[in-house]
Parts: C-alpha cells; structure tokens; sequence
C-alpha cells in the first residue's frame, strides 16, 4: 500500500478479531484467515505475530508477491531464507544440498534438485525449532504462493510436531482456497469482518480526515479499511485542489489510490463476471432478472462468482447490491465510452420504469436531441411529483446536456429546475454543477437567485463557507421584494446555525418578513414569523407563543423551503420543549408521511429526529431507538450533515443501548459540528457526552464537558432552559464532584427562570440537582423529602426516565446516611422504571453491586462521591498534584478534601487511608 493511504490499524475493529485467531490456534494449532484485499488480514497477521514473539516464540513469516505465483518454489526458497542458521545445522547431507541449491538457485531449472530430500529438510527444520521454542508459522497472501511451494508445504505440515502452529491469511478469490489446502480438513476459518460505520470514523480520525465524512465513506468502502483510507484520502486530496473543505455531499472521488484498490478488489471477480458487474453498476436497481433481461443470461452464476469475491450481495428475490459503493463508480469509470453506451442502450429495453427506460436512452447518446431533452424534463417532473428530487435533479442536468443550441432559453430552464431540485435533496454537488452552469449562460437575476439560493438550500447546516454566495445572492435580488426575503430568511438562518445569534436571527427574520409581505409571498411571511418564534423562545421572550400563532394563522400551501422550517413543524417542537408529549407525537405521525411525500431528505430527518426525542422522553427506548437509526442511515444515504444525526444516536443509545456507543457518536457529532460549525448541534453533542459521563461516574469529565456547553449557550444568549436542559446535569455533576455550593447558585440562578416560564419539567430536573444538592450539605432528611416528591412529580408528567433517575438519586443519598432498605427500594424502584422502558444501561446502573449493596458498611459511605474518587487515587500512591491533574481540579481544592477525607474516617495518613479503605472495601 503506497504512503498516501497507509496501513489500516489492527487495532481499529480487529481487537476482537486477534483474540479469536489466538483461541483458535491455541485450542487447532491452525487458523485461515480470509477476506478480501485491503480487508485488514496482513494487520492481525502481524498483530498475532507481534504477540508470539513477545512470548519468546519463533516466527518464520512468508508474504509471497503476485509475481512470486508463477516462479517454482520461490516461497519455499523464501521460508528457508528466513530460517535462523541454528534451524540448519546438523541436517543429513542431501537434505543440506537441497536446502542450498533452492536457497541459491530459486529461479534456475529445477532439474536435479531432490525434491524429496528438500521435503523432508523442511520438516526436520521445523522439527528442530519447534524442539527449542514454540513456533508461529505466519503464511500471509497465501493466494500467491506458486504451486511447488504449496505442495511442499502441505506435505511438511502434514509432519510437523504440536509445536508448530500455522496462520495462513489469504485474500478472497473465486479459485480454490489454499488454507484449507495446507493447512487440512477441520482447520478454522476465520473471515475478516468490515469495519462498522463507528470503525470507519475511528479509522478517518486517526488519520486526520474529517469525522462528518464517516457515514459517507463508510457506505463507499464497504468497511474495508484500506479502500476507506484511500477514499479519505482522495476527498483531501479534492478539497485541497479546490481550496474548500470537503462537503459532506460531495461525490467520492473513486481516483488514485481510491481507484486502484477498487480495481484490485474488482480483480479477484473473472472478467464474465466483472461485465455483468458493469451492467449492475450501470443500473438504479439492478436484479438478476434485468441483468438477464439486458443480455447477460449467465448473470446468477456470474454474480455467483462475484459474491464469493465478496463484491456483491443478492438477495433472495434477485436484488444485487454491490457491498462498497466505490466499487460500481469505478466499474463506470474505467469501462470506456462505447462500453457504456452499450449497457446503457441493452437496459433501456430491459427496465420496466419508463422515468429509468428513458434515464437510459438520454445516457446511451453523447449529442443533443430535442426530443429526447423533453422526454428527460418529463421524467424529472415525475420524479418530482414522486418526491423522487435527487434522481429529478439528474434527469434535469441530464435533459440540458441534451437541449440543442438554439433552444437555449429551455436549457436554461431545466439548469435551474435541476439546481432547486438538488437543493431540496440536499445534494450538494448537483447545486453546484447545476449553479455554475446557469451562471455561465445569460441567466436574469431571478435565474441566478434561485440557483445561489439551491446551493444554499443544499448545504445543510454548513452555511458559514458561504458567505460569497450569500453576497452575490442578494444582489442580483436587488429590487424584487420577494426574492430579497428569500434570501434574507436564509440569512436568518445562518446568523443561528453558523454564527449561534437568536438576536440577529431574530432581525433578519423580521427584515425577511417585511419584504415577504410587500412582495405577496405568504409562505415565506409564515416562514419568517416561524425564525422569529424560534428566536423569541430561545431568547425567553413571553410572545414567542403569539407569533407562532400569527404564523398559523397563514395559508399553509405545500411549503417550498422545507417542512421543517414551517410554523406547523415548530409547532411540534415546543410541544416537545413543553413535556406535552402526546400532542407532539400526534402532530409529528401526521407529519411523517407528509415530508416522505415532498422527497425532502432534510424534513424526513427533522421528523425522525423529533420523533426519537419524543420516543425517549416518554419512556420507549426500543422504538426511539429505531427512529434513531433511520435517521442516521437516511443521513448517509442522502448526505445530509451528519452531526445532528450523531446527536440523535448519541441521545438514543445513552437511554436505551450502552454508554461507550454513545459517547462514541457524541464525540463524532462534536467534531463534525466543530468542521461545519455548527453551533447549535456543537452543544447539543456536547450535552449528550457529558450526560454519559455523568451517568458513568466521570464526574470531572462530565463538569468540564457540560460547563462548555454552558459557555456555548451563553455564548448564544440561550435564556429558555427548556430547550437543551443541561442546567440539571451540570449541576448533578458539580455535587457528584464535590462543588455543592457551585451547584447551588446554578440552581438559583436558572430555577427562577423556569418557573416564571412554566418549564415544570425543568424545574424538576433541577430539583433533583438540588436534591444530592442538600444531601452534599449535610441536610439529608430536606433531601430525601424533595426527591421522592420529584420522583411523584416526574411520574405525574408522564417522565418515567427522569423518575428512575431521580430514584437513583435518592437511592444514593439514602445509602450515604446508611439507610439500607429504603436504598434497596429506591433502587428496586428505578429498576423497574428502566426495565418497563427499555432504558438498559440505566438497568444495569441500579442492579450494579455496589449500588444494591443499600448502604456499604466501608468506611467510604460518608463520602461524597468527589471524595471518594479522590481518596480511592491518594490510595493507590497517587501525590497530589497527580490527583489534580486526573480529576481536573487544582492542587489547593484537592488538599482542602483531602483534610476533610481525613476527618471523616479519621485517618491522619495516606498509609492510615489505605488502610482504611482496603479494610472496608474500595469507594464507590
């Protein structure tokens, strides 16, 4: 693999892997690993063989070449070269003369060589390092290894002593295995799995890509770590020619080293093979029934062959999918013109969707046809109708390649429609191709403002690379009131997403409404008051609610710029800020089949996303869950921004599926949304991360991760508590690090404001804060009190989640003052909650020994959570600045709790607080 790519990490996706390789050579003695090319293989291999030699084993490594297959006993020569000179020494004398005349003459004729002695050289070789230390014999890119060395090594193997283990790793092909072969019958065989999309981001992180492309590249590659590094690689390589960052729609450019790994793969399928592949690349939905129909009536056994290569996927009912999407694109690319043509021109007669029948015919030609153009524009128009807008978008592009001349304003036309189609499919690089083209004719400035306005529309939450095309936007809009509010309102937008300012949104939005209206634009009027709502109920203002309504109140035709910038849609998000969880499910299913209709990828997602929240909040983990899922394939799929889809995960998986996944996404989502900036998701990822760590004890962590996410919103002048209620967990995670004062204030400050707002859900969100608050200042009976009210309030408004947590709470405090069956309760309770919901790491949170122990009788129970950390580190020989650097506290705030620590066990010592500890159990 060249230097622009690099080998993948072992250690990425593989750990798992290695450890199954070692159990299945420790229990067989023999293990084949397979997968195909730029899978990982050659990287356990050497993971596996690193760990031997660390365990004084020795490794005799062979990695033939692909030259090396057609070059008798080239590898056998290659093995015996690598042999120490003791491994020779005292073998007989034919078996000696053997051993040379390969090692010196491994390319001469083969005449003369006793070939049997040789054999028999090779196992007494083996025989004599096994006789002193364990041996690993590592045979990597087995598929190469030419005939006479297979057929020597198979006979030495059948020989050798339990001493001797072997690892052959061979790619993936459609000849016969050699693993097997060498190896012998009943020898496990393990496949290199790919790497998952969570890997794939590891992997991009590690190399220094960009995380937001993840999703993209992942889907790409297949999971094949060497063809997701080229892929990386070659999208830097773009946004580096282009002076631009890569966009997380842009198409993957299947070049360089990304093409010659596709190539390699594509390789190891026959060439009768690799025509049907061309045709299945060719094709929108490829079957075996059309490839057939297309002329390619061997196709099952030919794409038989392909899925061996692990190239493709079919299906029962005869759908292929190739298994990395990179792949297809460079079928396309490296076949030539006339080739194409003739694929193109065989499916237009086998498809039985007109819109593709036609889609085929116009790319079977290269000249301009009148005809043919208008057919391709009514193809679009269906897709339109459809809400098929990404493939309408092509079809538009497609049909103005094919106007003739002097039809020039047509041509135009379908540039345009083509541009505002991939605008509202959030296909980034269609804008683009499709803008510059109107703005390379003789276009009016309503032309251009609607093509700029596309680009606009398609980038997602990266607005803030855009401020040229936001310049030019406005004007060519000079003197058309409607078209200034439409950009204007997008400029409102920005000034939130990108620049994170409610105030100027707010104004712009209100400059966008003013123009709206002497222009006779309603939607855009209502669009308008809808950023003004939004804006207003960030910002605290009281008649937020009235200019919803105004909003409402408006015509409300099919929405030109997404459903999810419709005051009907913000309508279901304040329900959901509100905790009225019903009315905002109610409205959202109303919502779902609307957007699928419109073709919208951005609104199915808003829907989704929203849909998750709600799921989550009312306690259905398993169906928020799905919902989640859905939104982050519909995020690859369409190539939308992925850090909101990550938030959305995050969220998902930190109540109902594990921790370590969901601090995983929330990482991801951080740094996409620091790529993009994006404000809003930025705090929103960073909130989910400090949730995770706060629920998994990580108590500095989660107060360093969540008091950025208050600068942020601060930052944002973010007054309503209600829309991203981090003030609880802050503060939870200030008294769970020993700041219960600090909490306090936060408390003292933000209640106020949610009870004159009527956020009852966050008021009892912080009244559980105040709760371990009370507890951290010594007022355990106020404490308990409060908590098993707030628990019966959470119940009340229907929040089962934010009630197992309280429960968990008071579990926590009751156990500090030693009460061990109300603790065992409190814990039963919270218990019960998370299992009814489907909440499972919070289950295993309360089941967990230390926390239905109900009161430890270790001298740790007087504790305060920050304490008790800080006392296990000390403990274990940590100094005090070692400690402070670990807990992120200074030096001076760890020696004023180490003095209190000693006065609660009354210890005068560190030696005395070990003790202390060991004899009554760790902290916890």
């Amino acid at each position: 693999m060249g230097a622009a790519t690099g080998h993948a990490d072992a250690s990425v996706g593989h750990g798992e892997l290695i450890r199954a390789v070692d159990r299945a050579l420790a229990a067989h003695g023999r293990a084949v690993l397979t997968g195909p090319t730029g899978a990982g293989k050659t990287e356990v291999v050497r993971a596996v063989a690193a760990a031997a030699e660390s365990r004084r084993e020795t490794v005799l490594r062979l990695a033939p070449e692909a030259a090396d297959q057609w070059i008798p006993e080239a590898s056998a020569a290659a093995l015996l070269a690598s042999v120490p000179g003791a491994g020779l020494e005292g073998l007989s004398g034919p078996q000696r003369t053997a051993i040379a005349l390969l090692r010196r003459e491994a390319d001469a004729p083969r005449t003369g060589r006793d070939h049997v002695a040789l054999r028999l050289a090779v196992v007494e070789v083996l025989r004599r390092l096994a006789a002193r230390h364990p041996v690993l014999l590592v045979l990597d890119n087995a598929q190469w290894l030419d005939a006479e060395s297979t057929d020597l090594l198979r006979f030495a193997l059948r020989l050798t002593p339990p001493g001797v283990r072997v690892l052959v790793a061979e790619c993936v092909q459609s000849g016969a295995p050699v693993g097997a072969a060498l190896c012998g019958p009943g020898t496990p065989a393990i496949r290199v799995p790919p790497l998952g999309a969570d890997e794939v981001a590891e992997l991009l992180v590690r190399h220094g890509l960009p995380a937001r492309l993840a999703g993209r590249i992942h889907q790409a590659s297949g999971g094949n770590p060497r063809l997701a590094l080229a892929l990386g690689h070659s999208l830097a390589e773009a946004a580096e020619a282009r002076d631009a960052s890569a966009h997380h729609a842009d198409p993957l450019p299947v070049s360089g080293q990304a093409r010659e790994v596709a190539r390699r793969l594509l390789a190891e399928a026959p060439a009768q093979a690799r025509r049907t592949l061309l045709l299945a690349a060719l094709a929108a939905r490829p079957t075996t029934a059309l490839l057939r129909r297309a002329g390619r009536p061997d196709a099952e056994a030919e794409l038989a062959e392909a899925e061996r290569a692990a190239l493709v996927r079919v299906g029962e009912d005869g759908t292929v999918e190739f298994t990395a999407g990179a792949l297809p694109t460079a079928l396309a690319a490296d076949a030539g013109w006339p080739e194409r043509a003739a694929g193109h021109a065989a499916l237009a007669e086998a498809v039985d969707d007109p819109v593709q029948a036609v889609r085929h015919r116009a790319l079977a030609v290269d000249t301009p046809d009148q005809w043919l153009a208008a057919e391709v524009t009514e193809a679009a128009a269906a897709c339109r109708r459809r809400g098929q807008r990404a493939l309408a978008a092509e079809l538009g592009l497609l049909a103005a390649e094919r106007t003739p001349t002097h039809l020039a304003g047509e041509g135009l036309a379908r540039l345009v429609a083509a541009a505002e189609d991939a605008g509202w499919a959030g296909r980034a690089d269609l804008a683009r191709r499709a803008t510059r083209a109107v703005l390379a004719r003789d276009a009016s400035p309503a032309d251009r403002v609607r093509a700029r306005l596309a680009v606009i529309d398609a980038a997602g939450q990266d607005l803030g690379a855009l401020e040229e095309t936001f310049a030019h936007a406005m004007d060519d809009a000079a003197g058309d009131p409607a078209l200034r509010a439409a950009v204007q309102l997008r400029i409102a937008w920005k000034h939130n997403l990108s620049d994170g300012d409610p105030v100027r949104s707010r104004d712009a939005a209100a400059a966008a409404g003013a123009l709206a209206a002497l222009g006779g634009d309603q939607v855009a009027e209502a669009m308008a008051l809808t950023v003004r709502a939004r804006m207003g109920r960030i910002l605290g203002d009281p008649g937020a609610e009235a200019i919803l309504a105004e909003a409402l109140a408006l015509p409300a035709p099919e929405v030109p710029l997404g459903m999810r910038n419709a005051p009907q849609y913000l309508s279901v998000r304040h329900a959901l800020f509100d905790d009225r969880l019903t009315d905002a499910r109610r409205q959202l299913m109303v919502l779902l089949p609307a957007v699928r209709r419109t073709g919208s990828a951005e609104d199915v997602f808003e829907v989704l996303r929203s849909l998750t929240e709600v799921e989550l909040r009312s306690g259905r983990c398993t169906a928020a869950s799905a919902r989640a899922r859905r939104a982050l394939e519909l995020t690859i799929e369409a190539g939308l921004s992925p850090g909101p889809a990550w938030y959305v995960a995050a969220m998902a998986e930190a109540a109902g599926g594990g921790f370590a996944r969901a601090a995983g996404y929330a990482r991801r989502g951080i740094q996409a949304s620091h790529e993009e900036h994006d404000q809003v998701f930025l705090s929103r990822n960073l909130h989910a991360l400090g949730l995770v760590e706060l629920a998994t004890g990580e108590a500095a962590k989660a107060v360093a991760t969540l008091r950025r996410v208050a600068e942020l919103e601060a930052a944002q002048q973010v007054v309503d508590p209600s829309i991203l209620r981090w003030h609880g967990e802050l503060a939870e995670a200030l008294v769970a690090a020993d700041a219960p004062d600090e909490a306090a204030r936060l408390i003292g400050g933000v209640r106020p404001v949610a009870v004159g707002l009527g956020r009852t859900g966050v008021v009892a969100a912080l009244d559980r804060a105040r709760g371990l608050c009370l507890s951290a200042q010594g007022d355990a009976e106020a404490a308990v009190h409060l908590l098993e009210t707030t628990a019966r309030r959470f119940a009340t408004l229907e929040l089962p989640l934010e009630r197992g947590r309280t429960l968990l709470a008071l579990a926590r405090v009751e156990r500090r003052r030693r009460r061990r069956a109300p603790a065992r309760a409190a814990l039963a309770a919270a218990a019960e909650v998370f299992d009814l919901a489907g909440a499972v790491p919070w289950a295993a949170l309360a089941r967990e020994p230390a926390a239905c122990e109900g009161g430890p009788a270790h001298p740790a129970a007087a504790l305060t959570e920050g304490e008790a950390r800080l006392a296990l580190l000390v403990s274990q020989g940590a100094s005090n600045q070692e400690a402070a650097a670990k807990l992120f506290l200074s030096v001076k705030t760890v020696e004023a709790r180490l003095t209190r620590i000693y006065q609660k066990l009354d210890v005068r010592s560190r030696a005395q607080l070990a003790a202390a500890l060991a004899g009554g159990g760790q902290p916890q």
